[in-house]
């Protein structure tokens, strides 16, 4: 599967645009990771623990996505977007969205 954040594939053509494709995953804090990034907001720097949960985040939610334009039978994905909004305190949404389309072959 073809994704790009761009509305356009150098040298491919789109033939026919499938719709939009979504994929999500609300993730929450560990009680760990809250106590790390609590310690670290005292004296500075990356908060590692939170990096990493919202890198799996994201993996899931465009996994989620290419599944959905599979489903839908695509061959790409453009237009992809992230987005990312709290739900409730100590969880997160990460999103991504983009249109499903199928190419010239």
């Amino acid at each position: 599967m073809i994704y790009s954040t761009t509305e356009t594939l150098p040298g491919h053509e789109i033939k026919e645009i499938l719709g939009v494709v979504t994929g999500n995953v609300v993730q929450s804090k560990h009680i760990g990771r809250d106590v790390m990034a609590g310690l670290k907001s005292i004296v500075g720097g990356e908060i590692r623990g939170y990096t990493e949960m919202l890198s799996e985040a994201r993996n899931k939610a465009l996994q989620r996505l290419i599944d959905s334009a599979q489903q839908k039978g695509a061959d790409a994905v453009v237009g992809i977007r992230f987005s990312t909004s709290a739900i409730m305190e100590g969880s997160c949404e990460m999103m991504v969205f983009g249109t499903a389309v199928k190419l010239r072959k």
